[in-house]
């Protein structure tokens, strides 16, 4: 088991955190809100006094935090205190460039570094069911690997230095536009007079089989467990959606990429959060799709 340092506590890190220490390793955790500590506290976390307090004597490092900026900022505060030869660990949604920069960060510490963004939302976290896209060296991998599948189901190494951030903003660009896709889909079978049973059982079962139809069905009745049939809480928050696809669009221009039905998709969800719907799950693009239709 190892000694690990977790730091940011959100609807995200706390339950990831929580797992960690029922799988047997000794955590300190630290975030700069008081009920997160709490609850990492009652969890069976160790709490520190602050980030660089926390990571002191410990071999691996998790920061989850919200945006780039964030993940700089603390790791550079973090890595000096940090042991060496120990690993750090940042499973942060971020933009390409600054998780290039942390890893950039950590080599000049003789830190090993990887970054791993999740996908699962809050019931992936909550019940260990993660999938971590990772990005670094192979060494690093290997070394995260027993760690991260503490908290998650499926790890997949998808290449150097920000390779794991890459794999995350293009995965979620799809889910994105495939959700709207859907919602499209049943709110123009709803106006045709077809029951949304029958367009699922149909499509489910033929070429337009995608997951936001299958897992995450955005109208409530044929998945049982998504969030349509719970008022579309979240889940994975439409404010969330909006900040990956904008990710994604940032990194397609900065690589040169033509994505026509992201920037749209980013411009649905943006018009949705605009709304006052940044709070509603994803899935609850249905109800702008509709609204869009004048119902």
């Amino acid at each position: 088991m190892a000694n690990i340092a977790f730091i940011g506590l959100g609807n995200m890190g706390g339950p990831m955190a929580a797992n960690l220490v029922r799988a047997g390793h000794k955590v300190v955790a630290f975030d700069l809100a008081g009920a997160a500590r709490n609850q990492a506290q009652a969890d069976g976390a160790g709490i520190a006094d602050s980030s660089v307090a926390a990571v002191k004597g410990n071999d691996v490092v998790i920061t989850m935090l919200p945006a780039g900026k964030h993940v700089l900022s603390v790791w550079n505060e973090i890595l000096p205190a940090m042991t060496k030869g120990a690993l750090i660990i940042d499973c942060s949604t971020i933009d390409v460039e600054s998780a290039v920069q942390a890893h950039g960060l950590a080599a000049k510490h003789n830190i090993a570094s990887v970054d791993a963004p999740v996908s699962g939302g809050t019931g992936g976290a909550k019940g260990a069911t993660l999938t971590f896209m990772a990005g670094g060296e192979a060494k690093a991998f290997a070394a995260a690997k027993p760690v991260l599948e503490n908290m998650g189901k499926k790890i997949v190494h998808c290449g150097g230095a920000g390779a794991g951030q890459a794999a995350k903003i293009c995965n979620n660009m799809i889910l994105g536009i495939s959700m709207i896709a859907v919602s499209e889909a049943f709110t123009l079978a709803e106006k045709l007079g077809l029951s949304h049973q029958a367009l699922f059982d149909v499509a489910s079962t033929s070429s337009g089989q995608c997951w936001s139809l299958t897992t995450y069905c955005p109208v409530p009745g044929p998945v049982p467990t998504s969030p349509a049939n719970n008022e579309y809480k979240p889940g994975f928050a439409s404010a969330l959606m909006v900040k990956d696809l904008t990710l994604a669009q940032d990194a397609a221009k900065a690589a040169g990429a033509a994505t026509p039905l992201g920037k749209h998709a980013q411009e649905i969800y943006k018009a949705f959060d605009a709304a006052g719907h940044g709070g509603v799950d994803f899935s609850g693009i249905i109800q702008h799709v509709r609204d869009l239709a004048g119902k």
